[in-house]
């Protein structure tokens, strides 16, 4: 389909106002079906992946703050980081997971708001949170919107361009994981996600 789209865009590069607009409008929905059908693909294989990697979890944030550094400078979002620690699992999936939330929190944040993320030990558990300064989410919601395709606010959602499976991936890779993945009120505003992973057995 996208490959259509782009030859008869190609073919017709002057055509109406409307048939513009519709072409726009079929490219999106076709980009779209393309990440959510990728999604449901790395969904589906999360039970066939090695979880034996040593993964850093300092420097792979701040690898994830260079990726989503154009994004953030777009919406003026700050991004901050403290903390380090040393996990074992996948290291492909944990950056996934770090990559969703934060990539979630510069989306769904106040202009000229910050992102941060604190890594702890604590009580033999690694606890990684991922803070933003946004609209927060309803308590109502904080169950649902792990589920697959949930939207707090559909509108913008799609204007922000979601397939509504990324919250959806991090809730599966954080049980592949034997992890467990929580919700509370940033008390600056906004929202944090709370990642606590179990060490006794990784020590």
């Amino acid at each position: 389909m996208q490959a259509q789209l782009e030859l008869f865009s190609a073919e017709h590069p002057e055509v109406s106002p409307e048939t513009a607009e519709f072409l726009r409008l079929l490219r999106e929905q076709t980009e779209r079906m393309t990440q959510m059908t990728k999604t449901l693909l790395e969904m589906s294989e999360l039970r066939t992946v090695s979880c034996a990697d040593r993964i850093e979890i300092g420097p792979m944030v701040e690898e994830i703050f260079t990726d989503l550094a154009p994004l953030a400078e777009k919406n003026n979002v700050t991004l901050e980081s403290t903390g380090d620690a040393v996990m074992t699992g996948s290291d492909t999936l944990i950056y996934r997971l770090l990559y969703n939330l934060t990539e979630n929190a510069i989306r769904y944040n106040r202009f000229d708001g910050t992102v941060n993320i604190t890594v702890t030990h604590k009580d033999n558990q690694l606890v990684i949170t991922v803070a933003d300064t946004g609209y927060g989410i309803p308590e109502q919601y904080r169950e649902s919107i792990f589920q697959p395709f949930f939207r707090v606010d559909k509108s913008r959602s799609r204007e922000l361009g979601g397939v509504g499976l990324g919250l959806a991936l991090v809730h599966e890779i954080v049980r592949v994981h034997d992890g467990s993945i929580s919700i509370k009120s940033n008390p600056a505003g906004g929202t944090i996600f709370e990642v606590i992973f179990d060490q006794k057995s990784k020590e």
